[in-house]
């Protein structure tokens, strides 16, 4: 059975891009990014198909390519785009998918409905969190809204260098399945998305 696995973080540059490239790696799944805002040349997309080294991934194109690095419903507004959920169509594949949020679950894209709303109930939901002055707050706060709109989470990654005592809160307070963590790298090419996603992959596969 193939599933969709839908990337969100507690934040903005808290290291989807890398988790969904690893997740595509490890699963080798087909890739889609619903909203691109701004850096249109070097978007996520380009950024993961660059990482990926397996020949069977897929990257189909945004589902919108907004020009100004805002969030959504600003940037859309801009570009005198209206931005809705139902009009963000998902790309149909017989294999499994990788779909990357754009900042974090509450960012807008419109002035009712947010990146929340672009996720169905049988996805996958991965969260990745990184760690900072304040990240268990954010984290436990999205993982609260994912909860009360009824999501359940199906895996959390923690990115950057180990906090023990952080990610032990966070896992004992919300039972959520760890997967793994993404160590503070010098870089990130092919070879060390594959290490990762040859890493986690038994985790990914196990996932409720």
């Amino acid at each position: 059975m193939n599933n969709t696995y839908f990337i969100t973080g507690i934040g903005t540059d808290v290291g989807k891009t890398i988790a969904s490239a690893i997740i595509t790696e490890s699963l080798k799944a087909d890739y889609w990014k619903p909203i691109q805002a701004g850096d249109l040349e070097h978007s996520d997309s380009k950024k993961v198909e660059k990482l990926i080294s397996n020949e069977e991934s897929f990257f189909y194109p945004e589902g919108v390519k907004l020009k100004t690095p805002m969030s959504p419903h600003a940037a859309a507004e801009i570009d005198g785009i209206t931005l809705a959920s139902k009009k963000i169509k998902r790309p149909e594949t017989s294999k499994n998918l990788v779909i990357e949020g754009a900042g974090g679950l509450l960012v807008p894209i419109n002035s009712k409905e947010t990146i929340a709303d672009l996720i169905l109930p049988t996805d996958k939901i991965i969260l990745v969190s990184r760690h900072y002055l304040g990240s268990i707050n954010h984290t436990l706060l999205t993982i609260e809204v994912l909860k009360n709109r009824g999501f359940s989470i199906a895996g959390i990654i923690f990115n950057g260098d180990e906090n023990k005592s952080t990610e032990k809160v966070i896992l004992e307070m919300t039972g959520i399945p760890f997967i793994g963590r993404i160590d503070k790298e010098p870089y990130f090419d092919q070879n060390v998305i594959k290490e990762y996603a040859d890493r986690f992959r038994d985790k990914l596969q196990s996932l409720k």
